[in-house]
């Protein structure tokens, strides 16, 4: 994991700033970048986690300007918990990602969200954003989570890609929030655009990024005609798919990674070509 510096302002173009959080772990590579949009008058993206010296660093760049807006791609807990603070601060409405409330048997998933985000406006797909020399178009990229957002910066080309999109890992889709056919589509969507560059939320900007979302779709296909030879071989559950499917995978990320195999069976099941569950899961007569 690369050493890149905290609480720095880095002017990435003169309409972008990146301030990273100090909160990097295996998930979330060297930690959450928060992004400034505009010049005169700005939007937050991805405010991050709720700690005090994050707060500070974004207080900092924003230098008393107005903030029009903070928005969020989705609430899991390293993007959304700031948002509070800061339009404490600054009187910002908070606005993107719809709230997510999990409940019975997705109350196991509660550890990653921030069950207080609350947004003071829901966007959806075509909702606009702006500000003075800059614009902000809403786009709907479910599949990481149900509610996950990307933010297209007209001026500039510019997709901010939240964690459906990134350089240095793919995006955990963990069932039932995550869903592995919407994740697909949602990839489909972007590879039919044409952003210059991608502005993710852990990991540096994406340079070519229709040719990372080529390949990001061809790696998922490859998984699942992995899924579907090991299951020709033998009934398994997503446990027993890992271990053939990832050798010498982190301990850290075998979990994410049984997660997403879990989310292709759904999605193969929705299709006709699996059935099962658990520890049984077959090829479909």
């Amino acid at each position: 994991m690369a050493a890149l510096p905290t609480g720095i302002p880095m002017a990435r173009e003169p309409l972008v700033t990146s301030i990273l959080a100090p909160n990097a772990s295996a998930y979330t590579h060297t930690g959450t970048q928060s992004y400034l949009v505009g010049t005169a008058d700005l939007a937050v993206i991805d405010p991050g986690p709720d700690q005090p010296e994050h707060l500070d660093a974004l207080l900092a760049a924003i230098a008393g300007r107005p903030v029009v807006a903070i928005l969020v791609t989705h609430h899991h807990r390293d993007h959304s918990p700031a948002s509070r603070p800061l339009a404490e601060l600054t009187g910002a409405p908070i606005v993107g990602a719809a709230p997510f409330h999990a409940s019975g048997e997705d109350g196991r998933i509660d550890a990653a969200f921030d069950a207080d985000y609350a947004p003071d406006r829901v966007l959806a797909e075509g909702d606009v954003v702006a500000g003075q020399g800059w614009t902000l178009a809403v786009l709907a990229t479910p599949g990481h989570t149900s509610n996950h957002l990307a933010f297209a910066l007209a001026e500039i080309g510019a997709l901010f890609s939240g964690d459906h999109v990134m350089g240095w890992a793919t995006s955990v889709v963990s069932p039932p929030d995550g869903d592995m056919g919407a994740y697909m589509a949602s990839l489909e969507k972007l590879l039919a655009r044409e952003d210059r560059v991608y502005y993710p939320g852990h990991g540096e900007p994406v340079d070519n990024p229709r040719r990372l979302v080529r390949g990001m779709l061809g790696h998922r296909k490859q998984r699942e005609g992995q899924i579907l030879r090991l299951l020709r071989e033998d009934a398994r559950g997503a446990a027993g798919l890992v271990e053939r499917m990832y050798v010498g995978i982190d301990p850290r990320l075998r979990g994410a990674a049984e997660r997403s195999v879990l989310a292709h069976l759904i999605d193969l099941e929705r299709r006709g070509l699996v059935a099962g569950k658990g520890t049984a899961w077959r090829i479909a007569a």
